[in-house]
């Protein structure tokens, strides 16, 4: 069994001088704590103009303890993989988790399964059936056997579900491997997306005699007479419950005016409620659109414990425009392993809150067209902040329930969704996603200047949880946290500025989509061939399979770029492409089944990745070309609808990982110019 594969125990011995003697406090050990898409160059600049502060956060523990230059990240450097890395101190190609997205080879070709749900360690594609040796194990199997106690608050991999193979049905990985003693799973899509909803004057009227009781009664006063909307704003059913959501309009202003300033939704069978309320109820919401915040709102009678939230973007005093959100509706599963820890969140800390959602800000929801760019900005932060607060109380009610753990791994999304939305530092990136003329000089210098300030504003959110953390476990006279902790990120974030459609490349190119696919995450794509007896029902023989992988290589090499708005490499090159890794063959093994340290058990039989600057997500429908290209109704390039990417290749300095540690066992400046991601789990293994 690999657990530690000899390229991180080789450096274990780099990492041990961070390490002192052991000593005894009333807070977990180690806390680990990951900020999703971090650069470290990013936080420096931060920290060195004040945006972060020294004393707080990440500041705290660069000045009370170590920190790295950079911090190598896995190839492919996307999210679901870095953090299996992480927490097995093992590749991608090792542990078998290699992207976001991926097929597993023994399923039906055209089936593929989430990197956060697969088998951490691979499984056994005879049968297939849980794997009697995996090539790696997360650190808290390890942990757990040796008797310690291990918390994780949303971190990928700590689901407690049974992973079960798409296409038999068997299962492939038991929920033990995902279980410890408090496992909070990161939070699901409970089936209703955000709406955005533009109303007028016109579409309120005096509210019935119920609504102005029942506002009475919670003890809300309107020096206006409350207006509602005469039809339900939505209606929609969740877990086959049906919900009719209503909205009236306060006057909370006592300035002889009518002033509507607060608008009050609530499901028509509930109800505006009084109160109070035991979580995860929240009562009817109430939104003020000056104070840009929204308001929570449970799903009474919701099984799976769902909620969502109302946010108001513009509410003019006398009706005339109000723009609202409702965001989409989550909940965090309830898979009945952890369904304990589940339950404890519920009802201490709420329902699972509304994330950062770029289908709100590219105006992919419904009813967002007439919402300014501004509005559409002003909400994302809104989430930014809301969320990265909520995943926080997860992470300090987790510590909070197991002081004595030996790791608490917390996940942060923050700064990663803002990365995406808001890495517009590139000359070839369209500030108007649909002109492509808006590059170079066409370019909206005050949006470049907004995107950077939300850039800030993800960091800091993200820095002031890290400081929550270290408040809740304390410090010593010195400063230094009660606890080892050692926050880290799982990649870094670069700008892009083209959309690349690898199916309409593989197409133009001749492929059979039934015989070969690709699977991408980001700039990463993994193509499958459909082997015969590897893929169920699979159709390429063995020679067949040599000749369409030798022609993919050669399709995927041969694909340039020679639009100079874009292309423009010092070196003169025009490759798309960084890097393409063929599945290896050897004569003692069966075609399609070896594997290297780049390609493992269920990579493609070919491995691709873009060059920085093209990506490909983002492409737009209808599709916008990009400026000076050909025209075609079929464009392999196009214009991208966000900004910044991952999962390029793990050397380059704009994917490297934040490192930062300090503790009671840390020994503080120690100079590091470089660790690896991969040598934090060994590193926490020895320290425990």
């Amino acid at each position: 069994m690999k657990r530690l594969p000899p390229v991180a125990i080789t450096l274990l011995s780099v990492a041990l001088p961070l390490v002192t003697a052991t000593s005894a406090f009333a807070a977990p050990k180690v806390i680990l704590i990951s900020l999703d898409g971090a650069v470290p160059s990013v936080v420096n600049q931060y920290l060195e103009s004040g945006v972060l502060s020294p004393n707080n956060g990440l500041g705290l523990l660069n000045t009370q303890g170590i920190a790295a230059q950079k911090n190598v990240t896995i190839t492919p450097s996307v999210t679901a993989a870095s953090h299996i890395a992480i927490a097995t101190g093992s590749s991608a190609a090792n542990n078998d988790i290699i992207a976001n997205s991926f097929h597993l080879v023994a399923s039906e070709f055209s089936r593929n399964v989430s990197g956060f749900g697969a088998p951490i360690g691979g499984y056994s594609v005879q049968g297939p059936t849980v794997s009697p040796n995996p090539t790696a194990e997360p650190l808290w199997v390890t942990l757990r056997a040796a008797g310690k106690r291990v918390v994780t608050a949303t971190w990928p991999g700590g689901d407690g579900v049974d992973v079960i193979e798409p296409t038999s049905g068997a299962l492939i990985q038991p929920a033990s491997v995902r279980t410890v003693d408090y496992t909070v799973p990161f939070g699901t899509f409970g089936g209703v997306g955000a709406t955005g909803f533009t109303l007028t004057g016109a579409d309120f009227g005096p509210a019935p005699s119920s609504t102005t009781n029942q506002l009475a009664a919670a003890g809300k006063t309107s020096f206006s007479p409350v207006r509602q909307k005469t039809t339900p704003l939505e209606s929609f059913t969740v877990d086959e419950i049906p919900y009719t959501i209503q909205v009236a309009a306060l006057d909370t202003t006592d300035d002889s005016t009518a002033n509507y300033d607060t608008l009050v939704f609530f499901d028509a069978a509930q109800g505006i409620q009084p109160g109070p309320f035991a979580l995860p109820s929240t009562g009817p919401a109430y939104v003020r659109a000056s104070d840009q915040t929204s308001s929570r709102f449970y799903l009474e009678g919701s099984p799976d414990k769902d909620g969502t939230a109302f946010y108001v973007s513009t509410l003019a005093p006398d009706l005339a425009t109000v723009r609202l959100t409702r965001y989409a509706v989550n909940h965090i599963p309830r898979n009945t392993p952890v369904l304990a820890s589940v339950d404890d969140i519920n009802n201490n800390v709420g329902f699972w809150a509304p994330q950062p959602d770029f289908r709100i800000v590219e105006r992919i929801s419904p009813g967002f067209t007439d919402f300014s760019d501004l509005e559409l900005e002003t909400i994302y932060q809104d989430l930014v902040r809301t969320f990265v607060d909520y995943q926080t109380r997860v992470g300090l009610r987790a510590i909070s329930q197991n002081s004595d753990a030996d790791l608490a791994m917390i996940y942060i999304e923050q700064p990663d969704g803002s990365g995406h939305q808001f890495t517009l530092t590139d000359a070839r990136q369209p500030t108007t996603f649909t002109d492509p003329t808006s590059i170079g000089a066409g370019q909206d210098p005050a949006k470049i200047t907004r995107y950077a300030g939300y850039l800030q504003t993800a960091y800091q959110v993200a820095s002031n949880a890290v400081q929550r953390v270290i408040d809740a476990v304390g410090t010593n006279s010195q400063g230094v946290p009660n606890s080892n902790i050692f926050v880290v990120s799982d990649h870094g974030m670069a700008p892009f500025h083209t959309a690349v459609s690898i199916n309409t490349l593989l197409l133009n190119s001749g492929f059979d989509s039934t015989k070969v696919r690709a699977v991408t995450t980001g700039p990463a794509a993994n193509i499958y061939i459909n082997l015969q007896g590897r893929e169920a029902g699979g159709t390429v023989s063995p020679s067949e399979y040599t000749t369409l992988q030798k022609q993919v290589i050669s399709a995927l090499a041969g694909f340039v770029d020679p639009n100079p708005n874009y292309n423009y490499s010092l070196e003169g090159r025009k490759a798309v492409f960084d890097l393409i890794v063929p599945r290896p063959t050897r004569g003692e093994e069966p075609v399609g089944t070896a594997t290297n340290p780049v390609i493992g058990q269920d990579s493609g039989d070919v491995f691709a990745i873009l060059k920085q600057g093209y990506n490909f997500d983002g492409a737009q429908f209808p599709v916008v070309q990009r400026l000076g290209d050909p025209v075609s109704t079929t464009p392999v390039l196009s214009v991208p609808n966000f900004y910044g990417a991952h999962g390029y290749e793990s050397q380059q300095p704009l994917m490297s990982a934040i490192f930062y540690a300090a503790g009671p066992n840390i020994r503080a400046g120690v100079d590091f110019v470089q660790v690896r991601n991969i040598d934090v789990a060994p590193t926490i293994l020895r320290l425990l």
